[in-house]
């Protein structure tokens, strides 16, 4: 079974605490946290202070997708709140190299993400010091958009055959949660398919089971 995350922009933000811990009793794998800066993407969410003040709330894993022009801004703090899995745009202005190294001097996971227009070629030079690819199914910004197929890059970064996962996010629903996982995906994250059921561990259940 692939993995699951939960995006939680469309999540109830009255009641995030209580969200998380049914997401946990759902069985979801591990909590998603968009943070957008509103330059890299139009859009603008929330900072390491929200992750922090939710560390207490679950065991689960914890996973920052940094949608930001400068990551390395955000590393300490993300690590101090206590995320487990970070992830950078391979678009971004930073020094990959660079960032990747401060994530795993805090003893966390690196990843690298990359839009649906980003050739996976162009990240061959971090595929030994990364934990973790994650491939955009929408251009990033915004919840609810529709899916756009990236098996063909998806069964190219599984050929690499270097251990780490991959993870699609974006448009994920049964349906193509199936399609990420027949390609080789071993993780997928969704938000609104999740949110829209009243129980959220049939929504789980449907993904985790996508074949």
């Amino acid at each position: 079974m692939v993995k699951v995350g939960a995006s939680i922009l469309d999540a109830d933000f009255s009641i995030l605490g209580e969200e998380i811990r049914r997401l946990e009793k759902a069985g979801i794998d591990f909590i998603s946290f968009d943070i957008m800066d509103g330059r890299f993407v139009p859009n603008l969410t929330f900072g390491p202070d929200l992750i922090k003040s939710l560390r207490d709330k679950t065991g689960l894993p914890f996973e920052a997708h940094l949608m930001v022009e400068s990551p390395e801004k955000y590393i300490g703090r993300l690590v101090d709140a206590g995320v487990d899995i970070i992830n950078i745009h391979a678009e971004s202005r930073g020094k990959i190299e660079d960032v990747i190294k401060s994530i795993k001097a805090g003893d966390k996971k690196a990843g690298i993400a990359i839009n649906p227009g980003t050739p996976p070629e162009s990240i061959g030079k971090f595929v030994d010091a990364i934990d973790m690819v994650l491939v955009m199914a929408v251009e990033p910004g915004f919840s609810g958009q529709k899916f756009i197929d990236m098996s063909g890059k998806i069964k190219y970064l599984r050929g690499l055959e270097k251990g780490f996962d991959i993870c699609v996010d974006g448009g994920i629903n049964e349906t193509t949660a199936k399609q990420a996982a027949g390609a080789g995906a071993t993780m997928v994250v969704s938000s609104s398919y999740i949110f829209s059921h009243k129980d959220y561990s049939e929504a789980v259940r449907k993904l985790k089971t996508a074949r």
